[in-house]
């Protein structure tokens, strides 16, 4: 297992973080801002107005994979159960058989190729569904968007496989607002990339580890096992993607449970048998210590609905996460809140969760070269204990 001390010099060397970075992840994540205004420019140059024009839709279908799945989760806990519009998320190449012209479909894809993507965009057009395509310009897509005279928003080359969600979500909150889905606070692109710029701001490679959360959080997981609470739908979506770039960058397995619903869940494994043993020495020295420790790490949403007003228990997720937080406390876990210093008052839904979400993508990205997993990744071996 690599030593904190190792990894923290490691991660204070802004030299051999982009020597063990050949693919870029890391200056991708930390532009995440940029990334979010560049994609809106290139969003509404697409002219998603011939697909808004006709009004409300029936149906919005997203079909999209990985990182469009999650901007899709995103988007639909953002429009949430009261939505007027059904919300449908699917992998492709199928479309869902209740698909016609009254309908929407949303092919995201960082590419733009493969069958997944180019076959339903096809199907669309054939049963009269109104289309809108996301994937790299030039691409297979792109070409069958053209045909169809569908609005395409062309990504540039720059984009980096496992950095582009907020490529993938921007657009599809645009056409959420335009379509009178989403509220302008909740469509409000201008104000997450200023969010995204502040936590790349405060996380970014040259902020040393003591000052940096993200590396800091890094640092924890070197021999922890993460357990990620998600406080409602909404938050849920952003634990998901968190735990996903945990396992897929750094091959750490990580737990997700969506408070209200899984508390009791939440609460087993706190208190199970790789929780501290409540009578160990506290300041006993841990160095020799091989086996991972459980970490808690929330993801907040003070804005989840109450979905359990009827229900004993769990009445609410704020409620569900406040007990999870009390077993913790009781089984001396110990907890990290995911951008939860430095947030603004009064922050919007959007807003806070874009926070965590890049909190969490950085915190990843710096354990997967602390462990130097992405060069022994090109080089085809297995990732370094």
């Amino acid at each position: 297992m690599t030593s904190p001390e190792l990894a923290e010099e490691v991660l204070d060397d802004p030299e051999l973080l982009r020597a063990r970075d050949p693919r870029g992840l890391l200056p991708a994540m930390a532009g995440a801002g940029a990334q979010v205004r560049e994609t809106a420019s290139l969003t509404r140059e697409a002219g998603l107005e011939r697909v808004t024009a006709a009004g409300r839709p029936r149906g919005l279908v997203v079909v999209a994979r990985r990182e469009g799945a999650v901007a899709a989760a995103v988007l639909r806990a953002l429009l949430g159960p009261a939505s007027p519009v059904t919300v449908d998320v699917v992998p492709g190449p199928q479309l869902p058989v209740w698909m016609g012209a009254s309908d929407v479909a949303v092919v995201a894809t960082r590419t733009g190729a493969g069958a997944y993507a180019v076959t339903p965009a096809h199907e669309a057009a054939r049963r009269g569904v109104a289309v809108v395509g996301i994937g790299a310009e030039g691409a297979p897509l792109h070409a069958t968007c053209a045909g169809g005279r569908a609005p395409y928003v062309p990504l540039p080359p720059s984009r980096v496989q496992h950095t582009t969600l907020w490529s993938l979500l921007t657009p599809m909150l645009l056409l959420a607002g335009d379509l009178g889905l989403l509220a302008p606070d909740l469509a409000d692109t201008a104000a997450v990339a200023d969010a995204l710029d502040a936590v790349a701001a405060d996380g970014g490679p040259v902020t040393p580890t003591y000052a940096n959360q993200a590396k800091t959080l890094a640092l924890e997981l070197l021999d922890a096992l993460p357990v990620l609470v998600a406080e409602g739908p909404l938050a849920s979506a952003a634990a998901g993607r968190v735990a996903d770039q945990l396992a897929t960058l750094a091959g750490l397995p990580a737990p997700t449970f969506r408070l209200p619903d899984q508390r009791v869940a939440a609460e087993a494994v706190l208190g199970g048998p790789l929780a501290p043993d409540a009578a160990e020495d506290f300041f006993r020295d841990r160095a020799e210590d091989e086996a991972r420790r459980l970490r808690l790490i929330t993801v907040r949403d003070s804005h989840a609905p109450d979905d359990g007003r009827g229900e004993r228990d769990p009445r609410s997720a704020s409620e569900a996460l406040q007990q999870v937080l009390r077993t913790a406390t009781e089984r001396t876990v110990p907890v990290t809140g995911l951008a939860d210093q430095g947030a603004p008052e009064g922050a919007g839904r959007l807003v806070t969760v874009a926070r965590q979400l890049l909190a969490g993508d950085l915190a990843a990205v710096y354990l997967a070269l602390a462990l130097d997993a992405e060069r022994s990744r090109a080089g085809g071996g297995r990732l370094l204990p």
